[in-house]
């Protein structure tokens, strides 16, 4: 895709909960764009897988967190075709597994865990300098002076009904699973999911992609960085 990454500074920050579309519209939002992509959610579900394949208890931080810090994790910031490996280990199906989603909170609360994946999350960005991130602490703690902030929200309901579609999996269970994760992300002590005050808050439960990349293209060109 390198050719295809126009010039000129467009930092784009996606937050939002599990269910949202966050990572379809972010895709979306970075190839109309021509610009790059980051799945930091992917980056803390690698550690997890990580940390998982290991054997520590997830319950001791400074064990997951030496876990993490000797991991050599690599994500790919194509929107059409990312990777992320783990020791050289591709591990793309691997890590959006039940195992890995039961537990990624649990990790992703380490202190140590976040201050290791924000420091490399901002590399990257800085690197690509055009490019499109999604997460739960993007606005607020990893690229505060991003160009536009948006935190995408759905009904409960809709949100359940994406991701079991998504996963094949039953919409009652997900949705139990989804308030799980919410509660712990938004409570965690560490860079907890929230909005900023900053940040165009729109509700996809009735929205089409399309027409949510297309409202994030229209505030992107009032802020002249489209």
């Amino acid at each position: 895709m390198e050719e295809n990454v126009r010039a000129g500074r467009c930092v784009v920050a996606v937050d939002g909960p599990s269910g949202s579309g966050k990572s379809t519209v972010s895709r979306r939002l970075a190839v109309d764009l021509g610009a790059r992509y980051l799945d930091t959610g992917a980056m803390y579900r690698a550690i997890t897988w990580a940390v998982l394949r290991s054997g520590v208890d997830l319950a001791d931080a400074a064990a997951v967190g030496k876990v993490a810090g000797e991991v050599d994790l690599r994500i790919g910031t194509d929107p059409q075709g990312y990777g992320v490996t783990v020791d050289g280990t591709g591990v793309d199906q691997e890590i959006r597994g039940p195992e890995v989603t039961g537990a990624v909170s649990a990790v992703a609360a380490v202190p140590a865990v976040r201050a290791l994946l924000v420091a490399r999350q901002r590399e990257l960005i800085a690197q690509a300098g055009r490019i499109v991130v999604e997460g739960r602490d993007i606005g607020a703690v990893v690229a505060p002076d991003a160009d536009l902030k948006v935190y995408l929200t759905a009904s409960e309901a809709a949100r359940a009904r994406r991701r079991s579609a998504e996963d094949a999996a039953d919409v009652t269970a997900t949705a139990a699973d989804l308030a799980r994760r919410d509660r712990l992300d938004s409570t965690r002590t560490v860079n907890p999911l929230r909005q900023t005050d900053d940040a165009v808050e729109l509700d996809t439960t009735e929205l089409g992609i399309d027409e949510v990349v297309a409202q994030l293209r229209e505030l992107l060109t009032e802020r002249g960085v489209a």
